[in-house]
């Protein structure tokens, strides 16, 4: 009997715009990924709803996926709600995922995300409360930058490292956003879609040196859903493995990212080399070369050498990156975005991703983190998943 969860339906939302409401983000895709499964809404068993900041900044502390979804149709599922920072979205597919092993018979996770509300103040506090608040108070007295993000800080700090322990250069850097917005300009769903080169990257506003402007992930509105049975269907791609880890402030953030890498590549019974396809959680673009080399698919310092060849862009010649554009094209709205990578995996496994197909695209990787615990990860979650 075959015991995989399979992702029957997925749905997502263009992050292009800030004119939506969050009712109507997670109507949209709740509507087309149980379309797209042919599944009646009364029919689902259990929503796993992911969301970071709505009680902050749309002022719904509790019951989010109760109060978003009330018109949906769902009146015979039960609602959880998953807040976990920039990781809520893998957090919520990981539950489904056991949920659904279990024995519910149709489990939707979904994930919406309302950053634009216009203050900016709130949504970067919104973000740090991904950070306990002690060490908020650290990170502000030792990080605080005209950007207004202390976390942009903490990545900038990263980006130094890689340049003095690995060599990566500011033009690596780069290339990973060029790479990205080309993706994004393939993607109708990104945030950005336009091309850019390496030089605007390079000349673009200064946010946290060597950080740039055109590095960086922004905020976005956005939604995504998945519906999860174990019931195969045609062309449904199957969760190989679902693997997580939560940190202590015992390893550095890149520490632990290899760690749990190692972990669900045991897990899956795989080795990186196998995988055709990653969305990996590129905050920014110096991080997409920092995890592609946490992960394994590269050595230290080898990443931005391949970014820089092309190697990582759909028809290069090494796994294919963010071929959605990622968090800095796509767009990061932080608790979809787990679900959001999934989305864009299912299409690449079902030969629906257009022009930014992976030729043969078997085996595809999302890895999603959220939150910081010292200079830890506090989530981490990976999937691994196979053509149907």
């Amino acid at each position: 009997m075959d015991r995989h969860v399979h992702i029957v339906g997925t749905g997502i939302i263009p992050m292009n715009r800030r004119d939506r409401t969050i009712e109507d983000m997670a109507h949209h895709v709740v509507a087309d990924a149980l379309a797209d499964a042919d599944v009646d809404p009364a029919d689902v068993n259990l929503v796993i709803f992911g969301n970071a900041t709505a009680g902050r900044l749309v002022d719904q502390g509790c019951i989010r996926g109760q109060s978003f979804l009330r018109r949906a149709g769902l009146r015979n599922a039960g609602i959880i709600n998953v807040d976990n920072s920039c990781a809520g979205g893998s957090s919520a597919l990981h539950v489904g995922t056991l949920a659904t092993l279990g024995g519910s018979p149709t489990v939707l996770v979904v994930g919406v995300e309302k950053m634009w509300t216009g203050d900016r103040v709130e949504t970067l506090a919104g973000i740090e409360d991904g950070v306990p608040l002690v060490e908020r108070i650290r990170m502000h007295r030792d990080l605080e930058n005209p950007s207004g993000s202390v976390l942009m800080a903490l990545n900038a700090s990263w980006c130094v490292k890689q340049m003095e322990e690995r060599d990566a250069t500011p033009e690596q850097f780069a290339a990973a956003a060029v790479k990205s917005r080309h993706h994004g300009a393939l993607n109708p769903n990104a945030q950005f879609q336009s091309e850019i080169t390496i030089e605007e990257v390079l000349a673009s506003p200064p946010i946290v040196p060597p950080l740039t402007r055109l590095m960086c992930s922004s905020f976005t509105d956005g939604a995504a859903a998945a519906v999860l049975s174990l019931t195969p269907a045609s062309g449904a791609p199957r969760i190989r493995t679902s693997t997580i880890r939560s940190g202590n402030g015992d390893l550095d953030y890149h520490e632990r990212l290899a760690e749990t890498a190692v972990a669900a590549w045991d897990d899956a019974g795989i080795d990186p080399a196998d995988a055709d396809v990653v969305e990996l959680h590129d905050a920014t673009s110096a991080e997409e070369l920092y995890a592609l080399e946490s992960l394994g698919f590269y050595k230290p310092g080898d990443a931005g050498p391949a970014t820089l060849a092309g190697d990582t862009a759909v028809g290069g010649r090494g796994v294919t990156v963010n071929t959605s554009g990622g968090l800095v094209a796509r767009g990061h709205p932080l608790g979809a975005t787990g679900i959001a990578q999934i989305v864009e995996l299912t299409a690449q496994l079902r030969g629906h991703a257009g022009p930014r197909q992976v030729e043969g695209a078997r085996l595809a990787v999302a890895a999603n983190t959220g939150g910081i615990i010292g200079t830890d990860a506090a989530f981490i979650g990976i999937h691994v998943l196979e053509a149907g």
